[in-house]
């Protein structure tokens, strides 16, 4: 996978905004203000992923290059190194998983905001 279809991939789900609120490196994408993935732009070698605690564990134990999250809580985030043991579709489905985690732990007020921008979209 390279970072351009990463970002694509990304800014394709609803309300996605990208910044850089850490240093001119990271970048990192949110819905309704929350992080639901992170990057390095220079080194995109993994990425950093919201997951549920269990699941979390599970794919640790399935996929080698899936770790506990760099620099992030270990419970909820991992880190998935990219091109590696971790097929392009996987890494699809455990970016959608977080931001839907993420976007499913916001006010409804903001859930709905988000809804009516997807359904726009389509």
């Amino acid at each position: 996978m390279h970072i351009e279809a990463f970002r694509e991939f990304c800014l394709s789900l609803a309300g996605t905004v990208e910044e850089f609120p850490f240093d001119e490196q990271t970048l990192v994408f949110k819905v309704g203000g929350k992080i639901f993935a992170l990057t390095y732009v220079d080194d995109f070698e993994s990425i950093n992923v919201k997951c549920d605690p269990e699941t979390a564990i599970e794919l640790r134990e399935k996929y080698n290059d899936i770790k506990p999250g760099y620099h992030m809580n270990k419970q909820h985030w991992n880190t998935i190194v990219v091109n590696g043991d971790v097929p392009d579709a996987e890494i699809i489905r455990w970016v959608r998983h977080s931001y839907e985690l993420v976007r499913l732990s916001l006010p409804k007020k903001v859930q709905v905001s988000i809804q009516a921008i997807s359904s726009t979209d389509a």
